[in-house]
């Protein structure tokens, strides 16, 4: 006969009720890391990973619906000076700088105040900039509300990695994390497919790219309602003292895998020791280990950014510096965006079998390699080939990474870590919309990929000499 889990049972019995600190935090996570991956904790990440859907939405359609935005006149493809604010490298900016600001200077707000109640703000924060900005008529107010609107954004993705990666046990982080990749990048080819249908045309005498910022700020609001079954984070909740809240969510995870499983579950491991001048707070990110894994993943999120966005951001505008026609370029790049949830879906077989810092390296190095073939490419069939490989490489990196750096730091300040390290991913994107702007204009195509090649170089080095292995332990054991 199944039985009844309660707080006296033995597996509860390495937790000291009397002791809400780090020893009774490490003895829930221990509880949590010995759960099978069920079908709650899926339902789990696929309700998270629902709001992160828009999140990639945004990102991913400032590519595609830039050819509307030029054919409208309100910005320009290039401009004649490098920082030139009324072109579509300035609407790139202005995304990827309200996203520092929100990372960097807000990412202490999900570790202050909760993984659900930060997620959910943001999410409704996004969808009023995104309404907002969809009515602007110059490109002053369009750069602006897309700042702003950045900012949502910017602490909304701090959140989810953190939310994903506290939520599920060890052994199905790197699997949890693809499957939330996957998820949120099904968005990629449903922002390629209404940018192909509507940039062309103006729907009720509204320019179509409008259209497609309005879908995406509508359809955040039906999951900020959807969202609200998804429960705070127990490693959260321990953290910061709410020990009672904690054992019930865990509790709840618990009956509901034996209930799913129907059998018992086995005893937790013992928590690590936590040495005491391991203190989890912003100051001592500072100390080592902090400290290398912070200057390590600052140098890799600036240049993977620059690489990935390099080229997910430009697709159209690529296929058209290759010869390839406005309209057929919407649509070869609504073709190259269906790999991107493929992507993650291929990662889920090998996210938890091979250590992911190799995952990232070698996924750099295949970004590399087909870069510089796409750059030679002047058929469509290679092209589109070429780009699907591109995408399917640089969904690994994605993958990997946010898995990996939500890994390396203690659960108190995991999101104002992220924040910091992933502010300077905003910072690589950021210029990548002026950076690769110059590029094609002085060197076309060859001259953006021989960029993203060097930027790929850094992350290969910065990952393989300087990145530890994480597959297989526990968030308390990297933590410390």
């Amino acid at each position: 006969m199944q039985r009844t889990l309660t707080t006296d049972d033995a597996s509860v019995r390495p937790l000291d009720r009397a002791d809400p600190g780090q020893a009774t935090a490490a003895a829930l996570s221990a509880r949590l890391d010995r759960l099978p991956a069920t079908w709650q904790l899926w339902k789990l990440v696929l309700l998270i990973s629902l709001g992160g859907f828009f999140e990639v939405y945004d990102l991913i359609f400032t590519g595609y619906i830039a050819p509307g935005m030029a054919k409208s006149g309100l910005l320009q493809t290039t401009t004649s000076s490098f920082f030139g604010f009324n072109g579509i490298g300035a609407f790139v900016a202005a995304t990827f700088a309200g996203l520092f600001v929100g990372t960097f200077f807000l990412g202490w707000l999900p570790d202050r105040f909760g993984r659900r109640s930060v997620f959910t703000f943001s999410l409704l924060w996004y969808s009023v900039g995104s309404i907002v900005m969809a009515f602007q008529h110059s490109s002053e107010g369009l750069v602006l509300w897309r700042l702003i609107t950045g900012i949502g954004l910017g602490i909304e993705i701090v959140t989810i990695d953190s939310y994903v990666t506290e939520m599920v046990p060890q052994h199905m982080r790197g699997r949890a994390m693809a499957f939330n990749q996957a998820i949120m990048f099904a968005a990629a080819p449903a922002s390629a497919l209404l940018s192909w249908w509507l940039v062309p045309i103006a729907p009720l005498g509204v320019d179509g790219w409008r259209w497609v910022v309005l879908a995406g700020a509508l359809g955040a609001v039906i999951v900020w309602f959807v969202r609200r079954a998804v429960p705070e984070s127990p490693r959260w909740l321990a953290t910061h003292g709410h020990i009672e809240a904690a054992q019930r969510q865990i509790a709840r995870l618990e009956q509901a895998a034996m209930h799913e499983s129907g059998r018992d579950l086995p005893p937790p491991a013992l928590a690590p020791a936590i040495p005491a001048h391991r203190s989890p707070t912003l100051a001592g990110l500072w100390q080592p280990p902090y400290r290398g894994r912070l200057l390590m993943l600052v140098a890799f999120n600036f240049c993977q950014a620059i690489g990935y966005y390099g080229f997910a951001n430009w697709v159209p505008t690529l296929l058209i510096g290759q010869g390839i026609h406005v309209t057929r370029s919407l649509f070869y790049a609504f073709v190259i965006a269906i790999a991107l949830p493929c992507g993650p879906l291929l990662a889920m077989l090998v996210a938890d079998r091979i250590e992911r810092k190799w995952l990232i390296v070698g996924s750099a190095f295949a970004v590399l390699v087909f870069g510089l073939m796409f750059a030679q490419a002047r058929s469509a069939a290679a092209l589109v080939a070429l780009g699907i490989a591109i995408s399917l490489a640089g969904q690994m990196i994605s993958v990997c990474y946010h898995a990996y750096q939500a890994e390396l730091f203690p659960t108190a300040v995991r999101c104002r870590a992220n924040g910091v390290v992933y502010s300077a991913s905003r910072v690589g994107a950021m210029l990548s919309g002026f950076t690769i702007a110059a590029l094609l204009r002085d060197g076309g195509v060859q001259g953006v990929f021989t960029g993203i090649t060097l930027c790929m170089l850094v992350v290969m080095v910065s990952i393989g000499a300087f990145g530890p292995r994480t597959n297989g332990l526990s968030l308390d054991e990297l933590s410390h």
